[in-house]
């Protein structure tokens, strides 16, 4: 039989081996945590930037749109600018042979 001593000293060993087991799962539950506390902000930040994608979207959209209006106009005024041009040559050309 085993004496107390080589009982208690067994014990002891089987306690620290516990002890040792209970601190890496300790951290590994923190490990855990952290990792879980990375991902919901990896999340809220991923909602932000989808939100922003989103605006911009809407941003090129309405410019895309100013653009069109702004095309037509010019456009219009490019045309109106030659006809004058050519009404302009026209009129001296017509001055120049009637003199």
């Amino acid at each position: 039989m085993e004496t107390a001593a080589e009982q208690r000293a067994e014990q002891a060993a089987r306690l620290s081996r516990i002890e040792t087991k209970i601190d890496q799962m300790s951290e590994t539950i923190i490990a855990l945590a952290r990792a879980e506390e990375k991902i919901i902000t990896l999340t809220e930040i991923s909602k932000q930037q989808g939100a922003q994608v989103l605006t911009l979207i809407n941003r090129v959209d309405k410019l895309e749109g100013a653009v069109r209006a702004n095309g037509a106009t010019v456009s219009v005024i490019n045309k109106l600018f030659w006809i004058v041009i050519a009404a302009a040559a026209t009129a001296i050309t017509g001055l120049l042979f009637i003199k």
